[in-house]
């Protein structure tokens, strides 16, 4: 029976690992530094191991608040604070396991008649106060002091990204460790009295009963990790205020330091050895250390960065969580012990009459108590529907408010899908139009050069016209001397424009290339017009024999001309002065 009992226990460490795993890496994962799954196996790891080797401090605290003695009720105590985290967990609300169990075991000392250390809840309570707030000046410092050691050391940014990345990974891992050393007490703080009288030796430790018991709460916490933490992971990171990825490594470290300071023995003790107070070894609520440490960076980023809306919500999951599980737990006791005849816990009250009952059974003692047995089925029922009121109420709200981001959500989605269109079309417009362009410019290229081999051709028939003219000096009879120059005179005369066909080609490809002149103008200053133009042809891939015509030059000017361009240009002879020139 002992290990069915303890199922409610492990229940709690699967709904304590749901929701506060969103404490040590919610940060990290919001803000998309490390993947969920990584940021899992690292806090399921490192719980366990803070669970075991630091969980009795906080245990034996929470023990004297309720000194739970009987496994029915620990069972009961247990599986009513997880319940109700549970239920928040579901609702997407960063509740507290440690108010939660801590008003299961005050509804577990009203039921048995237990007195509450009233010095020692005031000390808990005052933790849930103070400690956001130390949280926030924790990361208030923390993030002054990372700013001014980045700027101080300027990283580069990919550098820089590598570290943040691991400097996440190290500070959850450290956040892990503090959660487990912290909380564990909450998940199995009240089966510590049940605790088997056994001792494990692993070799490298020695693991005693209490904890045995530690190492399976961790490993409860654990699989509620891996298995249900990813989307409160998603809100705490991104649901308070948006996070870079110093502003994440600065809450979980904050949190950590909190939680580390809350359950560690030997500081405690190393406060007291020096004549300071000891710090209270209690388990603090990661859910309030991690708000207030992001409360703390938007404090100092500005108020603005806040989001109001948000942390009200939680607040009221916080208010909400201890009372919710006081009173489902008084009204679980009742049916465990009424149905089921278990013992629950032995505690005894006194009467109006002055003798000593049976605390909580409901037996006739006198006519002043006769009612008792339909007083308290009243007041559990009273008490039971007030409750499902009221979290009927809390979840109704939050369904609504989901349903509202959702179709926020889904607008936006749309919205994104319009403009991705939109922005698709725009491109694929662009797209057309330098296709155009890129034709244009081919299209002219080609017409220069058809406009270049035509003045070419019309000077290779001006040569023949000079080789006829040479022929017609030898011709002996005067007549057919002029009639041959009278026609050659006539064919002449309707070639001799090509001359304005230079000029007009000339003007084209400075119109065309005004751009590559310009540029060549301002990085070689000390260049003629005319090597300007002959370079602008070698662009166009005019050959030296075609530019020679162009220019009106002999081929043998060309090559000089190009060899002076070469030196000014600056290339060497193995350079080519095609390729230079494209590349301009």
């Amino acid at each position: 029976m002992f290990f069915f009992y303890l199922t409610s226990g492990l229940f709690l460490g699967w709904s304590l690992g749901a929701n506060d795993a969103a404490n040590i890496f919610g940060t990290a994962v919001g803000s998309k530094m490390i993947r969920f799954r990584t940021a899992a196996i690292i806090a399921g790891i490192f719980v366990i191991i803070g669970a075991t080797l630091q969980g009795s401090g906080t245990t034996d605290t929470l023990s004297h608040l309720g000194a739970v003695d009987a496994m029915a009720g620990a069972f009961t105590v247990a599986l009513s604070a997880a319940i109700v985290v549970f239920l928040m967990t579901k609702a997407l609300l960063p509740v507290s396991t440690t108010q939660a169990i801590v008003g299961a075991i005050i509804g577990w000392n009203l039921f048995t008649g237990h007195k509450t250390d009233i010095r020692l809840l005031t000390t808990i309570v005052t933790t849930w106060v103070v400690s956001p707030v130390i949280g926030a000046v924790f990361s208030a410092f923390f993030y002054i002091l990372l700013r001014a050691l980045l700027k101080r050391l300027q990283i580069h940014l990919v550098i820089l990204d590598v570290w943040i990345k691991w400097a996440l990974i190290v500070v959850g891992a450290f956040g892990a460790y503090s959660l487990g050393a912290n909380n564990i007490a909450n998940v199995m703080g009240v089966f510590a009295g049940s605790a088997p009288d056994v001792v494990i030796d692993l070799g490298i430790i020695r693991l005693d009963g209490l904890q045995v018991l530690f190492l399976l709460g961790g490993a409860a916490i654990a699989t509620g990790i891996m298995t249900y933490s990813k989307n409160l992971m998603v809100k705490v990171g991104n649901g308070i205020m948006a996070l870079s990825a110093e502003a994440a490594i600065v809450t979980v470290l904050a949190q950590a330091v909190v939680l580390f300071i809350f359950s560690s023995t030997s500081f405690s003790g190393m406060l007291k050895s020096i004549g300071l107070p000891p710090i209270p070894l209690v388990p603090v609520s990661s859910s309030q250390v991690i708000v207030g440490s992001i409360i703390g960076i938007g404090l100092i980023k500005g108020v603005n960065e806040i989001k109001f809306k948000t942390i009200r919500g939680i607040i009221a999951g916080w208010v909400l969580t201890p009372v919710a599980a006081g009173l489902l737990s008084f009204l679980a006791l009742f049916f465990v012990r009424n149905l089921f005849n278990l013992n629950v816990g032995s505690a005894v009250a006194t009467g109006e009459t002055g003798a000593v009952m049976p605390a909580a059974t409901g037996t006739v003692i006198s006519s002043g108590t006769k009612y008792i047995n339909l007083i308290w089925p009243g007041i559990s029922l009273l008490a039971l529907a007030l409750v499902s009121a009221l979290l009927t109420y809390t979840f109704r709200q939050q369904k609504k408010r989901l349903t509202a981001e959702k179709e926020l959500l889904e607008r936006e989605k749309e919205n994104i899908i319009a403009r991705q269109a939109l922005t698709d079309a725009e491109i694929r417009a662009v797209q057309v139009e330098n296709q155009y362009l890129q034709n244009e410019v081919e299209n002219k290229r080609r017409d220069l050069i058809n406009y270049a081999m035509s003045i070419v051709e019309q000077k290779e028939y001006f040569e023949k016209v000079s080789e006829s003219l040479r022929e017609l000096s030898g011709e002996k009879r005067s007549e057919l001397r002029d009639e041959k120059l009278k026609k050659l005179e006539i064919e002449i005369r309707q070639r001799m424009s090509f001359a304005d066909k230079v000029e007009d080609f000339n003007i084209r490809i400075e119109k065309m290339h005004k751009d590559f002149m310009g540029r060549l103008a301002q990085l070689y200053p000390d260049l003629s017009s005319n090597e300007t133009r002959l370079a602008v042809l070698i662009r166009l891939g005019i050959s030296s024999k075609e530019i020679a015509t162009l220019l009106n030059i002999s081929p043998k000017s060309v090559e000089i001309n190009r060899y002076r361009l070469r030196k000014k240009l600056g290339l060497d002879r193995k350079a080519s002065l095609t390729q230079f020139i494209n590349n301009i």
